[in-house]
């Protein structure tokens, strides 16, 4: 694996950008250190600060494509970086006993699912101003601003519904459906981002 590692940095570097391989260095270090070795059993806050690796491809990207780093990728990362605990908690509430007998510190381990559903609300309503920031600050046109809206009100409806069934078929049920939708609504939001860039021209 270190070794995989290595060349592919080395690869990206030489044939790229040695920026765009000095964060994918970062990247890797980071997941596997700072957030798998250390966070992931030590803070039922591990996801949303190991977020930040699952959030940096887009800024990787970028750096490869341009040689540099600016706003547009940091909006990216953003969106992702307040996407990741509504997604993983949603099925941490479902898998608490599993995370439990494994000794994971989540959210619905160490603060109960009461608190996990509260969160997770929280930031599905930070996310719809978040994802709409592009076209916010005219990094993108009307179409991705309307599809961003919109999904990030469907988010939060997704997320309503976890708040508000709390036992049995019905909590589970909700999380599932936040889940699946947390993944939809990523695909979707850069999807049309890309589509919207090229109407753009």
């Amino acid at each position: 694996g270190v070794v995989l590692a290595a060349f592919a940095v080395g690869v990206l570097g030489v044939l790229v950008s040695w920026l765009a391989a000095a964060l994918l260095a970062f990247t890797i270090f980071f997941y596997i250190v700072v957030y798998t070795a250390w966070l992931k059993r030590s803070t039922p806050y591990n996801i949303v600060i190991g977020g930040a690796a699952g959030s940096l491809p887009p800024v990787i990207g970028w750096a490869a494509a341009t040689g540099g780093i600016s706003v547009e990728p940091c909006l990216l990362f953003f969106i992702i970086f307040f996407w990741t605990p509504p997604h993983f908690w949603a099925l941490s509430l479902v898998r608490a006993e599993d995370y439990a007998r494994a000794r994971v510190p989540m959210l619905p381990v160490v603060a109960g699912a009461e608190e996990t559903r509260r969160q997770i609300l929280r930031y599905s309503l930070v996310l719809v101003p978040i994802g709409a920031a592009p076209w916010l600050l005219g990094y993108a046109q009307a179409l991705y601003g309307l599809t961003a809206i919109v999904a990030g009100t469907l988010m939060v409806m997704f997320a309503w519904r976890v708040r508000k069934n709390r036992e049995g078929a019905c909590a589970v049920r909700a999380a599932y459906h936040l889940f699946g939708f947390s993944i939809l609504y990523l695909f979707i939001l850069f999807a049309v981002l890309l589509i919207d860039a090229r109407l753009g021209g």
